[in-house]
């Protein structure tokens, strides 16, 4: 049985918030959907589309926008690419005429009130963030396809095993669990980002993989650099004020700066005190996830609810550890990157299947594990590091207000950003002969947890703050 393969590029995709398992996947899957279409020569037989959710994504799927980005993917529209500012203006035309553009050019009546159905009460054992596809044709038959949205904008069709299994390749460096990593890099004497590298060359040339890993980073740079400088309030009707743009003016003494490479000599001269540090963390992480929660394109990282993590602790390696080469940036990204596929491989991404332990708490290990590299620890260090940092988020549940990925998930982004950089200094001050946890174990952990959790606790907002805030939402 040929094993799970996985790539930076799989765990670091760029798309469009609020939610890498409810709206990135479910985007994804429409567009496997349409795609499957247009290659049978059926599209223009089609006269109605059905769409039924099921579990966590009926159940919190307004909030996260399951209903706009299956539209979207309907439509022929990719997040990749896609300008973010049409977004409202195609959802409410598709709502005024009741008509969707099939793969962007087949027009088919569509209300997306009757045609979308969350079936909240409803669920398919596969998995709790499951959706039905129906197409209807002109000679009374239909076709239907089941997709699962298995966190981290990673979707499998019913009856595959790996989403990846298309791309298999023989490997130089196999790696299914933290102790094989550290197999490879014993034997080798290889860095984990260069283990990394060698594997990313048996997908693509070594210009595409450095290449790919800068372009990742260029979302992440522009993603901070747009939610630093962008106030308003939230969409959703939780009326949640952005606060990095009034905390970047304020930490800059209302500085105006010119670009991000301005911005970025402007925060370095606000100096390295302890306070002035933890700000700024803080305001890089509110930045990103405050564009997420606004539908704004940023990185799954490894997931869209904690895609703020990573550019966090990123930038603060940047401008207060003057890791500003393109080489360090990939050293940095590839490095947290392997990090998040051993925990896919080994437990979850998926806040429905873990709890937010899945979001957070692996974005954290894979921060605290990619600063752990870049600050000259060794592989062992790295991989304490990223240890260090989940055992203090086993157990975290996924309880968003309202279904939104706002209260509490945009400030656990900050909290995972510092615990990740406590992990690293805390892992860089010690022998990892004297650990008493391996990652694989805490990996393990983590699983056993996700089982036992009950499923209020998983992204289904029957639970913990989502039950205990009273809400008014008009548009949930």
């Amino acid at each position: 049985m040929k094993k799970e393969q996985l790539s930076a590029f799989d765990i670091f995709k760029i798309g469009i918030g609020p939610s890498s398992s409810h709206t990135l996947g479910p985007w994804r899957a429409a567009q496997q959907f349409v795609k499957g279409i247009v290659d049978a020569e059926l599209l223009n037989a089609v006269v109605q589309v059905k769409v039924l959710l099921y579990g966590s994504l009926a159940k919190t799927g307004i909030g996260h926008g399951t209903d706009i980005a299956i539209q979207l993917g309907l439509g022929g529209y990719d997040p990749v690419t896609m300008d973010v500012s049409t977004v409202g203006p195609i959802i409410t035309g598709i709502a005024a005429q009741n008509e969707l553009l099939l793969a962007g050019e087949k027009a088919i009546a569509f209300t997306p009130v009757e045609d979308i159905l969350f079936l909240s009460n409803e669920s398919l054992p596969a998995h709790p963030n499951a959706v039905i596809f129906q197409a209807f044709l002109n000679n009374d038959t239909a076709i239907s396809e089941t997709y699962y949205s298995i966190g981290g904008g990673f979707v499998l069709k019913e009856g595959e095993k790996n989403e990846g299994d298309a791309k298999l390749v023989d490997l130089p460096f196999p790696i299914e669990n933290a102790a094989a990593l550290l197999h490879w890099c014993m034997k080798t004497g290889l860095k984990i980002s260069e283990v990394v590298f060698e594997n990313e060359l048996a997908w693509r040339s070594e210009q595409e993989v450095r290449s790919g890993i800068l372009n990742i980073f260029r979302v992440m740079k522009e993603c901070i650099y747009r939610g630093c400088h962008t106030k308003g309030v939230l969409p959703g009707g939780l009326n949640v004020t952005r606060r990095a743009a009034a905390l970047n003016s304020r930490l800059l003494s209302n500085y105006q700066d010119s670009s991000y490479e301005d911005w970025i000599a402007a925060i370095r001269k606000t100096g390295s005190g302890f306070q002035n540090i933890l700000d700024w963390v803080s305001c890089f992480a509110l930045a990103v996830n405050e564009e997420n929660a606004s539908f704004g394109r940023v990185v799954t990282a490894p997931t869209n609810g904690a895609a703020g993590v990573i550019p966090a602790v990123l930038l603060y390696f940047i401008v207060f550890n003057d890791g500003y080469t393109d080489d360090q940036i990939i050293q940095f990204l590839l490095t947290a990157s392997e990090i998040g596929c051993i925990f896919k491989k080994g437990a979850t991404l998926s806040a429905a299947m873990g709890g937010c332990q899945a979001e957070i708490g692996v974005s954290s290990a894979m921060a605290a594990a990619a600063l752990t590299e870049c600050l000259g620890g060794s592989q062992r260090q790295v991989l304490m590091a990223a240890e260090i940092a989940m055992e203090h988020h086993l157990g975290m549940t996924c309880d968003p207000i309202g279904g939104l990925v706002q209260v509490p998930c945009i400030e656990r982004n900050t909290m995972g950003a510092i615990k990740a950089i406590t992990a690293s200094q805390l892992a860089m001050q010690s022998n990892p002969d004297n650990a008493k946890v391996s990652l694989d174990a805490v990996i393990k952990t983590m699983w056993l947890t996700a089982l036992d959790m009950n499923s209020k606790y998983k992204e289904t907002a029957d639970g913990g703050l989502a039950i205990n805030v009273p809400i008014s939402l008009p548009e949930c």
